[in-house]
C-alpha cells in the first residue's frame, strides 16, 4: 500500500470522533508504529489539525469539524450505501470487485459504535433477487465500450432467429429492467438506434473503432419511450376499465406493463388507457390469474376476446393427444 493510502486511512480514523493512540492505528493498519508518527507528522505539516495528547489516556483526535466531505460519511449514510450494494448486488451488478472493495472501505473506517449500528442495519435487510447470470463479462466489455465511445462487434439472435446474426453498432448506455439488462445502441445494420437484450448476447468483441454519442442522449427515456410510446404518438388508443377486490385491482395497477398506462384508479376501479392491439393480444392473458377478483367493465370487444381465448384452450385440452415425450 503507498504512503498516500496509508495517511488517508489514518486521517479516516482519526475521523472517528474518538480519541485513538499510535499503538490501535499500526494495529488496525497493520504497520510499524514508527511509520505512523512519521504519516502524523506529515498529515500535520500538511496543515491537518490532528491534537496529540500525552499520557497514560492520550491520544490522537481531529480539530472538530475539520473534515465536512462527501467522502467523510455518518452511520446512516454508511447503511444507506450499503443497502444500495445489495440492490445492486442482487440487480447481477457487473463490477463486483470494486462493490466489494468500497463496502470494505465503509465499515473498515468506523469506530466501535459505528460497526455496531451499521452491523444491525445490515442484518435487518436483506433481497431476495434472481439467480446469479453470467453476463458479467459482457456488461464489463459493454460499459468500457460506451466510457471509450467505441463500437462492438457481436453475435447476436432475436426471438424469432435460431442462428445469431454478426452486427457491429456503437453503444450509447446500460439500461436495467424487469430483472433484465439491456445495451442501447447505434446499430450499423439497421442504420438507427435500438434496444438489445443482454442475454442474447452470444459473443462481444470491443473494437477501436471511435464514435461520437449524441449530445443529452438518455438510454432510459430511449428505452422507456420504446416500451410505452408517449400518447401523442400514438394511436388506436382504448379505454380499458376494471373493478373488483382492492388487491386484486392493486396488484393489476402495478403490473409492469399497465402501470404506464393508468389514468385514474378508485379503491375497487381502475381505467387505463391502452393500444388497442396490446389490449386484445397481450391483456386477457394478463387477467386470467385473477380469476374472479376482477371484473372487465369496458371494453365489450376486450370480454369477447378473454371468451374466445378460453374456448381456443378449452378446445386445445379436449382435443390433445400428445404424449409426454413429445412436449420435450
Amino acid at each position: 500500500m503507498s504512503k498516500m493510502d496509508q495517511m488517508m486511512q489514518i486521517l479516516w480514523l482519526l475521523n472517528s470522533g474518538r480519541k485513538i493512540t499510535a499503538k490501535e492505528i499500526a494495529e488496525k493498519l497493520e504497520i510499524n508504529i514508527r511509520s505512523v508518527y512519521r504519516y502524523i507528522n506529515s498529515l500535520s505539516a500538511s496543515g491537518v489539525p490532528i491534537i496529540a495528547e500525552t499520557g497514560h489516556h492520550g491520544g490522537y483526535t481531529l480539530l472538530n469539524n475539520f473534515i465536512k466531505s462527501p467522502l467523510i460519511f455518518d452511520v446512516d449514510e454508511k447503511a444507506a450505501l450499503l443497502h444500495a450494494s445489495i440492490f445492486a448486488k442482487e440487480a447481477g451488478y457487473f463490477l463486483d470487485e470494486a462493490l466489494n472493495s468500497a463496502k470494505a472501505k465503509l465499515t473498515m473506517y468506523s469506530n466501535q459504535e459505528q460497526e455496531k449500528m451499521i452491523q444491525q442495519h445490515l442484518q435487518g435487510f436483506e433481497i431476495i433477487g434472481p439467480t446469479e447470470s453470467s453476463l458479467e463479462p459482457l456488461l464489463k466489455k459493454l460499459e468500457e465500450s460506451i466510457v471509450k465511445e467505441t463500437s462492438i462487434e457481436m453475435e447476436y439472435h432475436t426471438n424469432n432467429e435460431e442462428q445469431s446474426k454478426s452486427r457491429l453498432v456503437n453503444p450509447y448506455g446500460l439500461v436495467y429492467w424487469n430483472q433484465n439488462w439491456y445495451v442501447v445502441a447505434f446499430c450499423h445494420v439497421r442504420n438507427e438506434i435500438r434496444t438489445f437484450k443482454v442475454g442474447r448476447i452470444s459473443s462481444l468483441h470491443q473494437t477501436v473503432i471511435p464514435f461520437q454519442r449524441p449530445q443529452s442522449f438518455s438510454a432510459s427515456d430511449f428505452f422507456m419511450e420504446s416500451l410505452f410510446p408517449q400518447e401523442e404518438h400514438k394511436q388506436n388508443l382504448v379505454p380499458f376499465i376494471i373493478c373488483g377486490k382492492t388487491s386484486a385491482v392493486d396488484a393489476i395497477s402495478q403490473h409492469w406493463f399497465l402501470k404506464y398506462h393508468l389514468q385514474e384508479r378508485t379503491s375497487k376501479n381502475a381505467i387505463f388507457l391502452v393500444d388497442e392491439e396490446a389490449l386484445h393480444t397481450y391483456v386477457p392473458y394478463l387477467l386470467f390469474p385473477y380469476g374472479k377478483s376482477i371484473q372487465v367493465v369496458e371494453p365489450i370487444s376486450l370480454k369477447q376476446k378473454i371468451i374466445d381465448v378460453l374456448y381456443e384452450l378449452i378446445h386445445f385440452y379436449e382435443n390433445e393427444n400428445f404424449t409426454d415425450g413429445e412436449c420435450q
